[in-house]
């Protein structure tokens, strides 16, 4: 399945598509640092930052990087 057969099978469902996908990814960002978020779904880290801030999200703290040193 395609993202557009996908979108065309939510709206015969009567369920709008970006407003899920908006509701999935302020979830996302409440549950994980915005920056492993945006890392993952190839979202820019200030879009992230953004929709983190905007959810009520509390993750001001994280510092994203190689914590592999």
């Amino acid at each position: 399945m395609n993202p557009v057969s996908l979108q065309a099978h939510l709206r015969e469902i009567g369920v709008p598509p970006q407003r899920g996908k908006a509701s999935a990814i302020r979830q996302l960002v409440l549950q994980a640092p915005a920056p492993v978020i945006a890392k993952a779904l190839g979202y820019h880290d200030e879009t992230a930052t953004r929709l983190v801030t905007d959810a009520g999200g509390t993750w001001s703290r994280y510092a994203p990087g190689d914590h592999n040193r």
